[in-house]
C-alpha cells in the first residue's frame, strides 16, 4: 500500500514591534485554499529548510531576513498529504512585506489568530507564541513561607511569564493557602500559574492550568474535567511524549537533557536525543535538567520551545528555608 506523499515546508512568522504577526491567505484554487497561514513554502529538492525560509520570503513578499530563530516543527496528516512544517520567528527583515505573488497580508495580535480559518498545520504555531522561553518551577521543599514569596515575587520581576508551584511535604491547609498566595502574585505580574497537583485543587485556587506528573499523565482519563486549563506533563521518553501529544497536552516538559546538583546520578539525554524526541511531536517541549537562561537559544536550535527549571531560573540568593533542586 502505496502511503501518503511528504510535503516539506519553511515558514516564516514575521512579528513586529507592535507584537503583530503576518498572516498571508493561500490562493483560491490551491490545498486549503482561502485560509491564512504564515508565508512560506515548499522546500525543494537539495535545498536546506533555511534557504527555502529566505527565498521563499522574498519571493512572496520582497523582505530579506536579517534575525529569526526556530520556533516549532509540526508534522500534520491530510487526507491526502502529509506536511512537515519548519517555522521560524522573524524578528528583524529588510523591506516593507507586500503581496508580490497577489495574495492578501493582514498583520494580527497573536491573541486574534484563533479567530481567523487557518490550516490545521499551522494551529500549533500559535500555542508556541503564547508560550514564553522560560518555565520556572518553584523548589520542592518550602520551610520558611515568607521566605518562599518574597523569593517567588524577585523571581516574577525578572522576566517569568509562566510558573509550575511544585511544593511537596505540606499540610494541606498550608499547601492551599500558599500556592493561593503564589497565584496572586502572579496575577499581580501578568504570570500564569500552573500547579503539580490534583485538578480540583488546581481550581480551587483559580490555577491558570496543571501540570501533570508521569502518574497524573498515565492516569489523563480520570482527572476529570480540565477545560479551560492549560496543561502541561512531565516526559523523560518517546512514549510518553506520544502519550502528552494523543492525549490533547498543549507542551511538555523532557529531561533529563543536561546533568543535575540534585541528580548527579541520573541517565541524561543529552542535546542530540532531546532533539530527536522533539522532531516526532507537533507541540511545544521545554528543555529540562541543568538549565538556566544562558541556555535558551541553545535550546531553540535544537528544538525546543526554551528551558524549564529549578535552581537555574530561581533567584541565586537564597537565604535559606529550602533547598532547591535542580
Amino acid at each position: 500500500m502505496v502511503g501518503l506523499p511528504v510535503v516539506h515546508v519553511a515558514a516564516g512568522v514575521l512579528q513586529n514591534t507592535k507584537g503583530e504577526v503576518l498572516l498571508a491567505q493561500r490562493a483560491m484554487g490551491s490545498h486549503q485554499g482561502g485560509l491564512w497561514e504564515f508565508p512560506g513554502g515548499k522546500i525543494e529538492s537539495g535545498e536546506q529548510a533555511e534557504e527555502t525560509l529566505q527565498r521563499e520570503l522574498e519571493e512572496e513578499l520582497g523582505v530579506q531576513l536579517k534575525q529569526y530563530r526556530p520556533l516549532i516543527r509540526v508534522s500534520h496528516r491530510y487526507e491526502d498529504r502529509k506536511v512537515i512544517l519548519y517555522t521560524w520567528l522573524v524578528s528583524q527583515w529588510q523591506g516593507e512585506p507586500y503581496g508580490r505573488e497577489g495574495q492578501s497580508l493582514s498583520w494580527v495580535l497573536p491573541a486574534e489568530l484563533p479567530d481567523w480559518p487557518m490550516p490545521e498545520a499551522d494551529k500549533p504555531i500559535l500555542l508556541a507564541l503564547d508560550l514564553p522561553d522560560r518555565y520556572l518551577i518553584t523548589p520542592p521543599s518550602v520551610n520558611d513561607p515568607d521566605l518562599f514569596l518574597r523569593q517567588l515575587r524577585k523571581a516574577l520581576t525578572s522576566g517569568v511569564s509562566l510558573l509550575q508551584f511544585r511544593v511537596f511535604g505540606l499540610e494541606e491547609p498550608q499547601l492551599v493557602n500558599l500556592a493561593l498566595e503564589s497565584r496572586l502574585l502572579c496575577e499581580e505580574q501578568g504570570v500564569r500559574m500552573l500547579l503539580n497537583g490534583p485538578v480540583g485543587l488546581a481550581r480551587k485556587i483559580g490555577a491558570h492550568g496543571v501540570h501533570l506528573d508521569r502518574r497524573r499523565l498515565a492516569a489523563f482519563d480520570t482527572l476529570g474535567d480540565l477545560t479551560g486549563l492549560l496543561l502541561a506533563a512531565s516526559c523523560h521518553n518517546a512514549q510518553e511524549l506520544r502519550q502528552a501529544q494523543g492525549c490533547g497536552i498543549d507542551f511538555a516538559v523532557l529531561s533529563p537533557v543536561l546533568p543535575t546538583q540534585s541528580h548527579p546520578d541520573a541517565k541524561i539525554l543529552g542535546w542530540k536525543v532531546f532533539s530527536d524526541l522533539c522532531a516526532h511531536v507537533s507541540m511545544p517541549v521545554y528543555a529540562l535538567g541543568g538549565m538556566s537562561a544562558d541556555l535558551i537559544h541553545k535550546s531553540w536550535l535544537h528544538g525546543a520551545q526554551g528551558v524549564a527549571g529549578i535552581r537555574g531560573l530561581w533567584p541565586n540568593d537564597c537565604e535559606a528555608g529550602y533547598h532547591p533542586g535542580g
